[in-house]
């Protein structure tokens, strides 16, 4: 049998094989074989029945566990099997933390070393207590915006929502004994990044890979880091295609709004902030993508992931508090619900993929929205371009050429021509200066 994650063979006995027991009990147990070749073909060992008294002893005294130790006799050559379980609690080897990761060992460090800390504790990142902050760190009106989005998902009591903020915050689970976690920071306190490194956001419009050409960074606490993104990609970095409805100026993005909103909860809240790095959001002509630093859970896989699941958020005291404000479901339906959004709106699913971390890519359609005329209620007018001049007039006087060239989507010298041609048929009117005047609509006799 093939070394794999429960199976190791040694061809002898050297005490630095502690490590190997150490990770194996770090993870899901396993085997260790002593007089064997990598291959798992047996070589004997000559102070097996030694062996057999000295190793239980030493796992004992430096790793503080029990192994079973075996003797095994096989074509006539002795060999060891040295068997492992699994244990619920960290097990160290002179201070280090090893793991078993398929047929290899790890010393476990920094980030990882917290991640596999807190899982044997039972722990979330989200979920570790901070001392030295205090209700009165937090933000009024953060909190306050909170119970606002609750009483309107109606996913908490109005009595809860009555009772005081420390009250609240002990019923989400934000405190631990008398500490405050994590997750309270993150979500209601007004600069998280005095916790925690890279807890904010940053987006960049790219012209290539290496050729970037502006870029924002968002800080503040997790709920606005969500309302502040969206609105800068939607204002800055996305182009939205304009029609009309009647007189009513519609904006379609190419990237549908929901989409993206929940692409983004779903990487904040999923988010390994341990790393120290922000999310990021890179922006092409063609293409929008975003990163998230953060874990699959134990044995899932991207198809996994893209299929139905239950919901099991990597910050769940975070998760909490985002659903009770209605940012986002607890079924793990956070992927169906961006695929059917981009299937509503006519555009391709986006593509997920897992590169130390998630990515999530979103194809960039060209919009080219029909413009619907403005319907009868504007008379006889000479044309398409005229049409939506007089709608944006009739709404706002004082708007100017360039202003209206904006909006509309054409050049200034097409709205020229088309404020000409009003004129001349007597559909618009230019009353006092240049500067300070404005526009009339009149019906076309006047």
């Amino acid at each position: 049998m093939k070394e794999n994650q429960h199976i190791e063979y040694k061809e002898v006995w050297r005490d630095e094989y502690l490590k190997w027991i150490c990770a194996f009990a770090n993870a899901d147990g396993g085997v260790l074989h002593i007089g064997r070749t990598d291959k798992g073909a047996v070589i004997g060992l000559a102070s097996a029945k030694k062996l057999l008294e000295e190793i239980p002893n030493k796992v004992r005294d430096i790793l503080g566990i029990m192994v079973k130790v075996n003797l095994r006799e096989e074509a006539g050559k002795e060999c060891l099997e040295i068997i492992v379980d699994p244990y619920p609690y960290p097990v160290s080897y002179r201070g280090e933390y090893h793991y078993r990761s398929g047929s290899t060992k790890q010393e476990l460090k920094g980030a990882a070393l917290d991640r596999f800390l807190l899982k044997k504790q039972g722990r979330h990142w989200d979920g570790v207590p901070i001392p030295n902050f205090s209700m009165a760190d937090l933000s009024q009106p953060a909190l306050a915006a909170f119970k606002k989005k609750a009483a309107k998902s109606e996913r908490l009591s109005a009595e809860l929502l009555a009772e005081s903020d420390a009250i609240l915050l002990d019923r989400l689970r934000l405190f631990d004994h008398t500490y405050l976690k994590r997750a309270a920071v993150m979500l209601f306190h007004d600069d998280p990044e005095r916790v925690v490194t890279g807890a904010y956001i940053k987006i960049g419009y790219f012209r290539t890979d290496s050729d970037l050409l502006y870029q924002d960074e968002i800080h503040g606490n997790l709920f606005n880091q969500v309302e502040k993104t969206l609105d800068l990609l939607l204002t800055k970095y996305l182009r939205a295609g304009i029609s009309y409805e009647g007189i009513q100026r519609l904006e379609t993005f190419p990237v549908p709004e929901s989409a993206l909103r929940e692409a983004l909860i779903n990487a904040i809240a999923h988010k390994d902030y341990a790393a120290g790095i922000p999310v990021q959001i890179s922006v092409y002509h063609n293409k929008l993508m975003i990163w998230n630093p953060g874990h699959l859970p134990q044995d899932w896989t991207i198809e996994r992931l893209s299929a139905k699941h239950a919901s099991s958020p990597y910050n769940p005291d975070i998760a909490n508090a985002f659903f009770r404000a209605a940012f986002m479901e607890s079924w793990g339906r956070g992927i169906d619900l961006i695929r059917n959004a981009c299937r509503a709106a006519g555009n391709p699913a986006p593509a997920f993929r897992w590169d130390n971390g998630l990515w999530v890519e979103f194809a960039l359609q060209e919009v080219r929205t029909p413009v619907k005329t403005l319907g009868k209620t504007l008379g006889k007018t000479p044309g398409k371009t005229t049409d939506l001049i007089l709608g944006l007039l009739q709404k706002n006087p004082s708007l100017t050429v360039p202003e209206i060239a904006l909006q509309i989507s054409k050049s200034e010298s097409a709205v020229q021509r088309g404020v000409l041609k009003l004129q001349i048929a007597r559909q618009l009117k230019r009353t006092g200066s240049r500067k300070s005047g404005h526009w009339e609509v009149l019906k076309g006799d006047e």
